[in-house]
């Protein structure tokens, strides 16, 4: 049973971007749910709120998870202060459980909906803000769809068109062929809303049976058909260099949604930085904190906000 979501401010401080003071604050919006509040002090657009929603696994509110450090998220929300915008940025209730010990993997994909649904009501019901953008990265930007319920906007950051059973059967067509036919097999099994334990020990971390009742949620939902049902505005992104989702995944998205904008940053990558076509450099800049945000990014993100 879920608890009427309540606020408790745990830390408020002043911070500084390079021309605009900030005050960010720590909120408690649920039981499952704790982020950063980054409010600019002095900003015609600071009652315009972006709710940054983050990608898949046990990621936080600064997009970091595990050994991976790019703090993609925390610099996305610190790119739009500077631009006079605030921005709520929280961890996924699997960090949480993390911190405290808990290692059950027993989350379905609507558990993460019905956090960002938590998320947008709060903000919306506690009518400090005129204005509120879902911006979802990656698996976000479906969660982001599925919550705009309340929402003056969508902003999609490499978000797939198609469900999660079509990407992984391409990743794997693309990455390990000879996988390819086990692979398939084990998809229509999930499809068909069953587990199974006959999977090859090499796609373990794909296959796990403790994630399989997460994958089957999953692939209920397809990105592409529950945009074209969403009569908000949204902004498509996708990075030109971004190895995880391709362009064409964007290009899909925005064709199903008269609603939609596209735009494809010239260079940027899945973490949100801009990197050569080299895949090493591409690959290391996941845990390169120090590399900026793409301008490009900031700047497309916020000539949308103020459009709304």
């Amino acid at each position: 049973m879920k608890h009427i979501p309540f606020v408790v401010i745990l830390l408020a401080q002043l911070s500084y971007t390079q021309n605009i003071e900030t005050v960010s604050t720590d909120i408690t919006v649920s039981d499952y749910i704790e982020g950063t509040l980054l409010t600019p002090t002095d900003s015609i657009y600071n009652k315009t709120l972006a709710i940054i929603i983050a990608g898949s696994g046990p990621t936080d509110r600064d997009g970091n998870q595990n050994f991976l450090k790019c703090d993609a998220l925390k610099k996305l929300a610190y790119g739009l202060a500077e631009q006079g915008f605030s921005s709520f940025r929280y961890d996924k209730r699997v960090v949480k459980d993390l911190k405290m010990g808990i290692y059950d993997n027993d989350y379905l994909f609507d558990d993460f909906i019905d956090d960002a649904k938590d998320v947008v009501a709060y903000f919306r019901n506690n009518k400090a803000y005129h204005k509120i953008i879902v911006i979802g990265h990656s698996q976000g930007s479906l969660i982001a769809m599925l919550a705009s319920k309340g929402a003056n906007g969508i902003v999609s950051i490499a978000g797939p068109s198609e469900s999660i059973d079509v990407i992984i059967s391409k990743q794997i067509k693309q990455n390990a062929p000879e996988l390819s036919v086990q692979s398939d097999r084990i998809i229509a099994v999930l499809k068909s809303g069953k587990t199974t334990d006959d999977y090859p020990p090499v796609l373990g971390s794909i296959f796990n049976k403790t994630v399989q009742p997460f994958l089957i949620n999953w692939m209920n939902y397809t990105p592409s058909e529950i945009l074209s049902k969403i009569e908000i505005p949204s902004l498509i992104l996708n990075g030109s260099n971004d190895l995880q989702i391709e362009s064409d995944q964007a290009i899909q998205l925005a064709e199903v949604n008269s609603y939609s904008k596209l735009s494809v940053i010239q260079d940027m990558n899945h973490v949100l930085v801009n990197v050569s076509k080299d895949p090493l450099e591409n690959a290391k800049s996941y845990n390169e904190p120090h590399r900026p945000i793409s301008s490009d990014l900031i700047k497309v993100i916020t000539l949308f906000m103020k459009s709304l």
